[in-house]
């Protein structure tokens, strides 16, 4: 039944490629059936109507050259990523509420559908820490490249003195297990703790022992979720993150066997500085990997991450071994 599912999937995918190449096609011969027609009727007034549809063409096109670099083998699963906040205290937590909102700007623009996995407010404002999943096409793929330290520089709306802070915030991102076969868990391996939840739900939720927390024993990675009212939901999402966390691991170990074989030396890692945010003395946004600067910060926090996106992808694609 797994076997069958995965192959659908494929199959639907396959479908969408095809699809998208053919109005690309189509749409470069509109594009070209307009313009033989302006030339022969010398009618100067469709050179707008043109570069209309040319402009358009590329737009698709650019997108259509982004999805081919999604060569990974779990690109095209559904993400699970987490934001935590760093040094920096009230600022740092608000730091992550500004990121939460800039992936789910992002997401939205996709189409990419968003699920609270877990969320831990901050002390006096803002985010101590979030987990989302994210469901829809290649979502793992386009994500993966936000892996990291992302950075702030700013004025200090919390400082009175106006002077500028400089706070950080981890991104972590998955991929979503999609078939039961890819990870295996032993229900002796699991030990399963509830609590009452200390997080929004009003008090219900916090009169009732919903939330959990999972250990896995042989590799003692604990996840938890305290989002839902029903204990049996969060148990349902903690297993999701659970299943996640254990295919990064056996993902990382690969890799390293991987690095081993061929002798060479990982470019980029968690806990590394990926990205700078810096909203004063000036306005930049700049990607340590890959060098790709953007001045309009107002927009790349409204979620216009694309460019950073496929900057890190053609960089960073995977070869084949």
């Amino acid at each position: 039944m797994a076997s069958s599912q995965k192959i659908m999937q494929q199959i639907t995918q396959l479908k969408n490629s095809v699809s998208n190449f053919t109005s690309m096609v189509s749409g470069l011969e509109d594009a070209e059936t307009l313009w033989e027609l302006a030339v022969e009727t010398q009618d100067e007034s469709m050179e707008a109507e043109i570069e209309k549809a040319l402009k358009n063409w590329f737009k698709k096109l650019e997108q259509l050259e982004l999805e081919t670099l999604l060569s990974g083998p779990y690109d095209s699963h559904r993400a699970i990523i987490s934001l935590h906040a760093g040094a920096g205290g009230t600022e740092a937590q608000d730091w992550v509420s500004m990121l939460l909102r800039m992936y789910t700007r992002y997401c939205e623009k996709r189409g990419f559908k968003i699920e609270t996995l877990d969320f831990l407010v901050g002390d006096e404002a803002g985010i101590k820490s979030v987990t989302l999943g994210v469901e829809g096409q290649n979502a793992y793929g386009y994500l993966k490249s936000e892996k990291g330290v992302h950075r702030l520089v700013r004025i200090s709306p919390f400082d009175a003195s106006g002077r500028r802070h400089t706070s950080f915030a981890s991104m972590d991102v998955l991929p979503q297990v999609e078939q039961d076969d890819e990870i295996d868990i032993e229900p002796d391996d699991l030990k399963i703790d509830t609590y009452r939840s200390g997080g929004a739900g009003g008090q219900h939720v916090n009169k009732t022992d919903s939330a959990v927390r999972i250990t896995h024993l042989p590799t003692n990675i604990v996840v938890q979720c305290q989002d839902e009212r029903s204990q049996h939901s969060n148990k349902d999402k903690a297993m999701k993150l659970l299943k996640a966390k254990l295919l990064e691991k056996k993902l990382e170990e690969q890799e390293a066997q991987l690095r081993e074989i061929r002798g060479d030396q990982q470019e980029i890692g968690w806990g590394s500085q990926i990205r700078s945010y810096v909203f004063q003395p000036y306005c930049l946004v700049k990607d340590h990997r890959t060098n790709v600067e953007v001045g309009d910060v107002d927009a790349v926090m409204d979620g216009d991450l694309d460019i950073f996106v496929s900057a890190y992808l053609a960089k960073f694609r995977k070869k084949d071994i």
